[in-house]
């Protein structure tokens, strides 16, 4: 298209949706998305010039003298499809095989990994130095934000790092690893040894990105751990205005969102961080009372 150009277009996964459902059942000019969407029309045109390119919409052949017409694909059907299923990896996968750079971003985060955006994108700058695609700070964040509410990648809250958590279930070495987080994380907060407690939602965090592991594989092996070393190891509750919720970055979501036919999606970045949950309390607070600790992964029945 003329139109092309070499960085990814700043479109949230919300407005592909939405732009790609609104084209299913019949042709649309950009005036009739703009009205539909109720977008501006710089906001719809780079929305549909980013579409095309993923070959969620096709041009339509029109007269001349006529707009031009956006009609969703087999790809875009496919899309959609995953979408209504809240299938979030088939929509990753989709975007990764359209998208150079989606797909890019992701195999330089596995290659790196854990890394922060601007070491991402200095690699991503030298990769593709001579390819018809090219990567800045934007791209790195439209990206990344896919890629996170998607959960092809997960983000370290506290200290911004991509990496791929691919691990629904952490190693037997599970006690050693966090016993080094906790650790890790008393020397920088310098509590009292005699205390030793610390906030669960870093311990997670910091974690997982040594395992590569998701955010529930770690609460259910630390619930595990817990119940296995009663009385060495210790779960707190906390007030209301704890520190122990609140983190640098938000951790990004997204989910179904049906209304009155219109397919879309609905996106938070939640920056209060959660406890871990038992009977129905979060605990925000984990205390080491002694590190001699025994492991058994359950299993699912």
């Amino acid at each position: 298209m003329s139109d092309e150009r070499p960085t990814v277009r700043p479109v949230t996964l919300a407005r592909l949706v939405e732009l790609t459902n609104a084209c299913g059942t019949q042709a649309q000019t950009t005036e009739e998305l703009e009205t539909a969407l109720d977008i501006s029309h710089r906001r719809a045109r780079e929305t549909i010039l980013e579409a095309v390119r993923l070959s969620l919409l096709s041009e339509e052949d029109t007269n001349q003298e006529e707009a031009p017409e956006y009609q969703t694909t087999t790809v875009g059907e496919h899309f959609l499809d995953a979408v209504r299923d809240e299938g979030w990896g088939k929509v990753s996968d989709i975007l990764e095989s359209r998208s150079p750079h989606y797909g890019a971003f992701l195999t330089t985060v596995e290659e790196l990994e854990p890394a922060e955006p601007t070491a991402i994108l200095t690699k991503l700058e030298t990769d593709h130095e001579h390819s018809p695609y090219a990567f800045n700070k934007t791209s790195i964040d439209v990206i990344g934000d896919w890629g996170e509410r998607l959960g092809a990648i997960q983000r370290n809250a506290f200290t911004g790092s991509y990496y791929r958590a691919t691990e629904t279930e952490v190693p037997l070495n599970f006690p050693y690893v966090l016993l080094s987080v906790f650790d890790d994380l008393e020397e920088t907060a310098g509590v009292n040894l005699s205390q030793r407690y610390i906030s669960v939602p870093e311990v997670r965090e910091h974690t997982c990105e040594r395992f590569g592991c998701t955010r529930s594989a770690f609460d259910k092996a630390l619930l595990s751990l817990v119940n296995q070393n009663v009385g060495k190891l210790e779960l707190s509750g906390a007030p209301m205005d704890t520190g122990a919720k609140d983190a640098r970055l938000g951790i990004k979501q997204i989910a179904l969102a049906d209304s009155q036919g219109l397919v879309s999606t609905d996106q938070s970045t939640d920056r209060v961080m959660s406890g871990v949950e038992q009977y129905g309390k979060q605990y925000y607070y984990l205390a080491v009372h002694d590190d001699d600790l025994t492991y058994t992964q359950e299993t699912n029945a």
